[in-house]
């Protein structure tokens, strides 16, 4: 079934690039709602931004989606994914600035609060999205595909290389079920490295940014006092980051993601170029027949 929230809930802290603090509340919303976001800081009416990959307006350093009054939000991956990783179909999300705050810069704080409010399952199924051929994208080095799978899940793999010797190669494969999402990448940080915080500021970025919420990296290897999480925390950031993004699919995938060098502008590019071939994938509903996207497309 669809699930949202059972109660609505709220936290608030600033945002990694404008500094900005924000206050943050989940409210459960109907089924068929999808998840949705409200400022609630800009004139009445103009405020409603859909959390889909349509309405992606910039990728630089994550994620940001806008409407067509021009009303933004920034930074949703980290709290997309973990609603994707708690299986919410329904949400509003109401904030009071452009951003999303930052917290410890992984999704651990989102998944807890969530866990707090509780899920609270809909009277309607459960729609996914099945993908049923390879699509895959290219920026230069980078690379993402999406390719069918047999099972309902949505299976990971990703690749990253660095020539700073702190990261350096790291990869990671794992299938997104129940449970998984919170053992294996919640907790995982942003990072940055310390020689690009003078320039990011100066494009006004990282202006919130700091040990408390990213991992940051000089010549000597971690700044952070408390250092790593787990050996391999930045590949597993670079896939909670996937699932966020993947999340803007407009429904949970049932699917292979496989990406080298991902990042939010070629998953946006991924999951763009799969919504727009109607022969690559097609809606599906828990118990139901699969209708073709196209069919979809044109009772709409």
């Amino acid at each position: 079934m669809q699930h949202t929230l059972a109660k609505s809930v709220s936290c608030a802290g600033v945002g990694v690039h404008s500094g900005v603090r924000a206050r943050l509340t989940l409210k459960p919303a109907p089924t068929g709602t999808g998840i949705v976001f409200l400022r609630t800081d800009v004139e009445k009416g103009t405020g409603t931004v859909r959390a889909h990959a349509e309405t992606v307006t910039d990728t630089q350093l994550g994620t940001t989606i806008s409407n067509e009054h021009g009303v933004s939000v920034a930074v949703v991956e980290h709290l997309l994914a973990a609603i994707a990783g708690l299986g919410i179909d329904n949400l509003i999300v109401e904030i009071d600035a452009q951003e999303v705050p930052i917290m410890d810069g992984s999704s651990s704080v989102f998944y807890e609060l969530i866990m707090l409010a509780g899920l609270k399952a809909q009277g309607a199924l459960r729609r996914r999205i099945r993908v049923l051929e390879r699509v895959e994208v290219a920026d230069g080095p980078k690379r993402a595909s999406l390719s069918p799978v047999a099972d309902d899940s949505l299976t990971m793999r990703a690749r990253i290389e660095y020539t700073d010797p702190t990261i350096g190669v790291q990869q990671m494969a794992l299938r997104l079920l129940p449970g998984s999402f919170a053992r294996d990448l919640a907790f995982a940080r942003t990072f940055g490295f310390a020689r690009d915080v003078d320039m990011l500021r100066a494009m006004g970025l990282a202006r919130g940014g700091s040990l408390e919420n990213a991992v940051v990296i000089d010549d000597n290897g971690i700044m952070n006092p408390e250092g790593l999480r787990v050996e391999d925390e930045f590949i597993r950031h670079k896939m909670l980051d996937a699932v966020g993004d993947l999340m803007l699919a407009g429904a949970p995938i049932a699917g292979a993601y496989d990406a080298v060098q991902p990042g939010h502008g070629i998953n946006n590019k991924l999951v763009r170029a799969l919504l727009a071939n109607p022969s690559a994938w097609c809606w599906e509903e828990a118990g139901a027949r699969a209708e073709a996207a196209g069919d979809v497309r044109a009772a709409v």
